[in-house]
């Protein structure tokens, strides 16, 4: 059994491994209207404790790097593509991102966010539905399909790949930068908006 309301999934069943490993269901945070959002694979330890995506290191990062870009947590819509903890951390399995895609065209349709950030392979290749080489691609705009709807999506590294390779920090930090400038919100605060450039 399974209940929605287009944005939180207040509970589910449908991935016994995933039942039995998780201590809640990670739902997304931010405005419900948001312009950009963020799409990793799934929580692990700390974000299944806290019941928040991207929060310990890879969080920090992410923090940082949008800081950098003029932008703040608050700013945006942070979720997975899957809502409960995969044991040992392992990448969820392709029926576990099938069994909860439902979950996330229904919360991109609701937040109708103009950009969407893949942050590494696994949301990166469920979304496009292919392979992708994320390094070399990151920072490119793609159009996906999302449901009924056909979603820009732009490429990036995950903010973990820049704790365990520094050379992936640049490539991290423009990628959200970029990421910014194309939702138009690096510049909400009265800048010079450069979207006409694209």
């Amino acid at each position: 059994m399974s209940e929605t309301d287009g944005l939180c999934v207040e509970s589910c069943e449908r991935c016994p491994a995933l039942v039995a490993s998780r201590s809640r269901i990670v739902n997304g945070v931010g405005p419900d209207d948001a312009d950009l959002l963020f799409l990793g694979e799934a929580p692990g330890q700390y974000e299944d404790e806290g019941g928040e995506p991207f929060v310990g290191r890879s969080g920090d990062v992410l923090d940082e790097a949008l800081r950098d870009a003029g932008l703040s947590r608050a700013d945006v819509r942070i979720t997975n593509c899957v809502r409960c903890r995969p044991p040992d951390n392992r990448d969820p399995h392709k029926e576990e991102l099938a069994n909860c895609r439902g979950y996330l065209e229904a919360e991109i349709a609701a937040v109708d966010p103009d950009l969407v950030v893949t942050l590494g392979k696994v949301p990166t290749e469920h979304l496009l539905d292919r392979s992708v080489a994320v390094t070399k691609e990151a920072g490119e705009v793609q159009d996906a399909r999302v449901g009924e709807r056909s979603q820009r999506v732009l490429i990036s590294v995950h903010p973990a790949a820049t704790l365990y390779d520094a050379s992936q920090r640049d490539t991290f930090t423009d990628a959200i930068a970029h990421a910014a400038e194309l939702s138009g919100l690096a510049d909400a605060d009265g800048g010079q908006s450069r979207l006409g450039d694209y």
